[in-house]
């Protein structure tokens, strides 16, 4: 059997944990993460001739790490590289949870969005035309009513298809000005020299460019873990002087 690893991300109060339960039942364990404080509870779920592990990260209005929530959530999603990140947005208010759809888009390609809650959309009259939003992000949407069961079904499938390469993304980017885009482009080109693409290297320079220090330091650890394992050596040192160089 083939195994997956989901990593389910959301607002808080979006029906995160619902989903999570609904999907694995009592399959479920938790523990602390990469020696942080925060708790991940983490389960299983079978679907077809495929078994995932679904991660439930803190529930966070971003992901800028200006909380350990945050930073825990943020450093799962890009350095332990999930097969397919599993926004979960609430349908009766999605403008408010946009805001973090928009910053997983830029971290990772394997995304597939959740409209949960659609029930009570629906109560309110709400009309969301998952197609268009879908065209628009360039990922995947699903309508689904985690508690009712709703949609489940639907949300496997294109869980299963990405995870095997079926479903190829464009994730939507943010545009900025033309100044920052070439401080951006030419900065990510000297990432992308440190550390290959093993990471996001657009949203790297993003997150440098506006001063992360908690991002850095913990790229720089984990440049050097590989250092002692014989990989990239000096890689975390040339990331020290070119942020520096940046920062200036």
């Amino acid at each position: 059997m083939r195994s997956f690893t989901i990593a389910l991300a959301g607002n808080p109060n979006t029906g995160k944990s619902t989903l999570f339960n609904a999907l694995t039942g009592l399959k479920q364990h938790t523990g602390n993460w990469s020696g942080k404080t925060v708790s991940l509870a983490s389960g299983y779920y079978e679907f077809k001739d495929a078994r995932f592990e679904f991660v439930d990260l803190p529930g966070t209005y971003s992901l800028f790490s200006n909380s350990s929530d945050e930073e825990v959530a943020r450093d799962f999603i890009v350095f332990e590289k999930p097969d397919v990140t599993l926004l979960v947005l609430d349908s009766t208010a999605l403008e408010r949870s946009l805001n973090l759809a928009l910053q997983v888009l830029e971290m990772t390609d394997r995304v597939i969005i959740c409209l949960n809650l659609m029930d009570e959309a629906k109560k309110k009259g709400i009309k969301i035309h998952a197609g268009k939003l879908s065209k628009k992000l360039g990922v995947p949407v699903i309508p689904i009513s985690a508690r009712n069961n709703e949609g489940l079904d639907v949300l496997s499938d294109h869980l299963l298809r990405m995870c095997l390469g079926e479903i190829q993304t464009t994730p939507y980017r943010m545009k900025y000005n033309e100044q920052l885009e070439s401080n951006i482009a030419r900065l990510e080109s000297e990432i992308t020299d440190i550390v290959g693409n093993d990471f996001p290297t657009r949203w790297l320079a993003i997150r440098f460019l506006d001063g992360d220090k908690k991002l850095i330091s913990t790229l720089q650890d984990r440049i050097s873990a590989q250092d002692k394992g014989g990989v990239n050596y000096g890689a975390a040192k040339t990331l020290r002087s070119s942020n520096s160089h940046h920062s200036c």
